[in-house]
Order: structure tokens, then sequence, then C-alpha cells
């Protein structure tokens, strides 16, 4: 089945204290999902149900991604997370382990052709 792009949507996540990669990651993926309104299904004869909704989050350890509870964040849709090398860590300001973690993720909506 080929499918078509119909959504590309991206968003930045960061956790300030605790270096949580799949925080940051939710977090970014929830701020994607918030610059979004899909108000097209009607005129697309297509629903919500119908979505194909790839998730692409980046941070600096792609291994430390808990990607089912980021797929969580996911309302709608036959949904894939993939977590990839990216995003940023800042490091800690001397004297603690306070370091932040920023992840961006890419939200892409794709429908059956």
């Amino acid at each position: 089945m080929a499918l078509v792009r119909w959504v590309t949507e991206m968003g930045m996540g960061v956790d300030v204290h605790g270096h949580d990669y799949t925080k940051a990651a939710r977090r970014a993926v929830s701020d994607a999902l918030r610059h979004s309104s899909l108000n097209f299904f009607g005129a697309a004869d297509k629903t919500r149900d119908d979505m194909h909704v790839e998730v692409i989050v980046a941070v600096a350890d792609p291994g430390a991604v808990d990607t089912d509870a980021v797929k969580a964040e996911v309302p709608y849709g036959i949904v894939a997370v993939r977590a990839v090398a990216g995003g940023l860590n800042v490091p800690p300001v001397e004297g603690t382990t306070d370091g932040v973690v920023i992840a961006n993720a890419a939200i892409l909506v794709s429908f059956p052709e």
C-alpha cells in the first residue's frame, strides 16, 4: 500500500532537570501536535483513524527513549515512533549535575493512496 504524505509538523521539547530523554521527546511531540489543526477530513473523505502517523524524535541518546511512551502522546491514527541521533545536551552548570536535554520531533501524517 502506497502512502501519500499530507502533513509535516515539527516540535521541540526540553527536560531541564533529570536528563530524561523520553520526557524531552514526549514534550517535543506534544509541542508539534499543539501546532496542528487538521480540518480537511470531511473534504478529503478521510477520518482520523485513516492516518498513518510517523513520529521521528531526535535526541543525543536515542536508545534512552521509551518509544511506547512517546507513541502514547499521539491521540489518533496508526502510529510508529522512531528515535534517531540528534537533539542537544546542554552541559550542567559547573559543580552540578543538572544538565538540559533537548529533543526535536517531526510528525509525518500520511494516508493510503
